[in-house]
């Protein structure tokens, strides 16, 4: 009885995917029946692109605007760029702060040994000069 419901359920899905392919393939059958220059997508966007640079513009787009307008609106741009930002909460921020700190100790620790050896390694190639 179990497999009964199988085969019922394959064949319900079979027929799904069937309609899903020839959806499919008649989308394709279509864009590829129609040239490009006769209508296609790139004609409409550029006909799109030519009736948005007619449209009149704004005295903010065409004209200068003064110093202190640009100062204003750069913070403007930088205060609503902050209220974006997910701040870490203590916790999180101490534990990162930790984690970096760790990291350039044990850094440090690797580049200072490295330094001496290399340091040592010349002077005994080359020989002491004091």
């Amino acid at each position: 009885m179990a497999d009964n419901k199988r085969r019922g359920d394959d064949d319900g899905d079979d027929r799904l995917d069937d309609e899903i392919v020839d959806d499919v393939a008649d989308d394709d059958a279509t864009s590829a029946d129609e040239p490009v220059s006769r209508g296609g997508t790139a004609t409409r966007s550029r006909a799109r692109a030519e009736s948005a640079d007619s449209r009149p513009t704004t005295r903010s787009e065409t004209g200068r605007v003064g110093v202190f307008g640009r100062i204003a609106r750069f913070f403007r741009e930088v205060v609503a760029e902050l209220r974006k930002v997910i701040w870490p909460t203590r916790k999180e921020l101490l534990t990162y702060t930790a984690v970096v700190v760790t990291f350039v100790a044990v850094m440090l620790t690797i580049v200072g040994f490295l330094d001496l050896g290399f340091a040592k390694a010349v002077l005994f190639v080359f020989g002491n000069s004091s």
